[in-house]
């Protein structure tokens, strides 16, 4: 901030008047001969590309969000935007065995964005209550959530190059005839790969979930096809959708001892189906 002189800062709005500075309540150009930049009692004084300006504190009060009928959409925007996080949440509480060693930083809030699309697929609640769990049981809701990537640094697309099969009575994954070097697009310094196997049975409507994943299969990546058989321990019961999913996790084999590479940065986790 700049000094005010001898005028002093109580006298500053009586300076700005008398020196042909002009205001409202939100914002007016400053035609006073002193230039400050900063906050003063209220007043915001700061230069833009008109020269320098001056403007109210603005802002809506909470009390008038909550209670004022002109602000029922952004209640309503609100009221879904927390209930679509806390979905995504859950979605990734379940999963945790597998998402341990995923590395994302933005997984939360791509889910976020993706379950959003979900929650507008719920076509009988009312615009404020439109539920994850309800536009699930769509079509357009499991189309919308189907191979999405928890690691968008790995897409299971841009590593594996080869085709996969999933069993959805079974849970089985299985890649016939796999060349690890030829179709597994890993990270440098990686030798080996593990491919892991799991069925999510999931209703977002009472939080009710079970996960069951397939013993962890791990070949070195050389030339030597193989085929893979990742078959869940069993299939998990419930009242809710149930999610089928692909892991690939890279390690780097030193003294025959395999250390995970990278810590996850690049594995891979894809939901393949959902039914």
């Amino acid at each position: 901030m700049h000094a005010l002189g001898a005028h002093g800062e109580g006298n500053l709005l009586s300076l700005l008047t008398s020196q042909s500075g002009k205001y409202n309540k939100k914002m007016a150009k400053l035609k006073s001969l002193i230039k400050i930049e900063g906050t003063l009692d209220g007043l915001t004084f700061y230069k833009g590309k008109d020269g320098y300006l001056v403007r109210t504190k603005g802002g809506v009060s909470k009390n008038r969000i909550q209670n004022d009928p002109a602000f029922i959409r952004t209640r309503e925007n609100g009221t879904e935007f927390g209930h679509v996080a806390t979905s995504g949440k859950t979605l990734r509480q379940a999963l945790t065995p597998l998402l341990a060693d995923v590395k994302d930083g933005r997984v939360t809030s791509r889910l976020t964005k993706v379950l959003s699309v979900v929650k507008n697929a719920d076509l009988t609640s009312a615009r404020g209550l439109r539920k994850v769990g309800i536009g699930m049981q769509t079509t357009d809701g499991k189309n919308a959530l189907k191979a999405f990537d928890f690691n968008n640094n790995a897409p299971l697309d841009s590593v594996l190059y080869t085709d996969y099969q999933v069993n959805t009575t079974t849970g089985e994954v299985t890649i016939t005839n796999l060349n690890p070097l030829q179709d597994i697009n890993g990270p440098g310094g990686a030798t080996h790969v593990s491919f892991t196997a799991g069925v999510l049975n999931l209703d977002f409507e009472t939080q009710q979930k079970e996960l069951v994943i397939s013993t962890v299969t791990n070949i070195p990546i050389n030339g030597t096809a193989t085929t893979i058989n990742a078959t869940p321990t069993t299939m998990p019961t419930g009242t809710g959708q149930v999610y089928y999913f692909l892991k690939l996790a890279f390690y780097q084999e030193v003294n025959s001892v395999q250390y995970a590479l990278n810590n996850g940065a690049y594995n891979v986790l894809q939901i393949l189906d959902i039914l």
